[in-house]
């Protein structure tokens, strides 16, 4: 099956399947968030749970672990690689109550009030109409039920604070990097969940510090070519030589040197945990 998408969703799921797919798994930071998420929720047995942009799986095989005999939890991802390896996952702990499905996570279509939860976590800032995104997924709930999200805030690593300053440096503005600017407080979150009609439970901050290597964080120049859903513009680069585009790269990498210590560059991991819910009535 080839999921129809967009422009900017088929960039963005090449990305995935290219690139993140290889080396996803790797990542020591993505599993603590991913369970923090799931760990801020009340999973019960017998629960129907929707994992939007699951990615390798890390929140559905969880939340499908918890579960145990009963309930079910669906994972959706436009990357078919990572789905790919999620099923992998799931094949190999022999889960039974687990799905996953190749679907864009804000054109869906699932029965209303089918899911007691659904659950995202890194993707929402992806999203390119937060609000109707949360109004759709809210008709898949059931009354009194939860969406939960978890996303890195603009902050959160040391290598995108410095790609922003040289990119700025030289007045070029990387629409991937304005990206979180929509959902980068709590009162921008807590704005979105009513809008969405949802009852705000919490919105918060939480940091989730950890080094990583220059070497790691050096490669990290490549989010400059991230796909963005702000605008169909040519990216800025096409208009530069390649020796521009070199130099501003190694001023990326030495700028990054002065960061690095004996145990690597540190990052501060400010996420946001935020959880809404369903009113009981609707």
């Amino acid at each position: 099956m080839k999921l129809k998408l967009d422009p900017y969703k088929q960039k963005l799921a090449e990305v995935y399947d290219n690139d993140r797919s290889q080396n996803y798994d790797q990542n020591q930071w993505l599993p603590q968030i991913t369970h923090r998420l799931v760990e801020s929720v009340e999973i019960k047995p017998g629960n129907q749970v929707l994992d939007i942009a699951t990615g390798t799986g890390h929140v559905a095989i969880e939340v499908a672990q918890l579960l145990g005999n009963s309930g079910l939890v669906v994972g959706v991802d436009i990357s078919t690689k990572m789905i790919e390896k999620a099923r992998e996952k799931a094949t190999a702990l022999k889960l039974k109550n687990i799905e996953f499905q190749l679907a864009d996570g804000e054109n869906i279509n699932f029965p209303d009030n089918s899911f007691d939860l659904i659950l995202c976590a890194n993707a929402f800032p992806l999203m390119i109409n937060k609000e109707a995104t949360l109004r759709l997924w809210s008709k898949f709930l059931k009354p009194g039920g939860f969406i939960g999200l978890h996303s890195i805030a603009e902050t959160g690593f040391t290598n995108i604070i410095v790609l922003k300053k040289i990119l700025e440096n030289h007045g070029i503005n990387i629409d991937f990097f304005q990206l979180s600017n929509t959902v980068n407080t709590i009162e921008k979150y807590d704005n979105l969940l009513r809008q969405a009609n949802l009852e705000v439970i919490f919105v918060k901050t939480e940091t989730h510090g950890s080094y990583r290597s220059l070497e790691e964080a050096k490669k990290k120049w490549n989010l400059v070519y991230y796909p963005s859903p702000v605008n169909n513009n040519p990216h800025p680069f096409t208009k530069l030589s390649t020796e521009k585009i070199e130099q501003m790269k190694a001023e990326f990498e030495l700028e990054l040197e002065k960061f690095t210590t004996p145990e690597g560059i540190w990052n501060n991991g400010t996420t946001f945990l935020v959880l809404g819910r369903k009113s009981v009535s609707q």
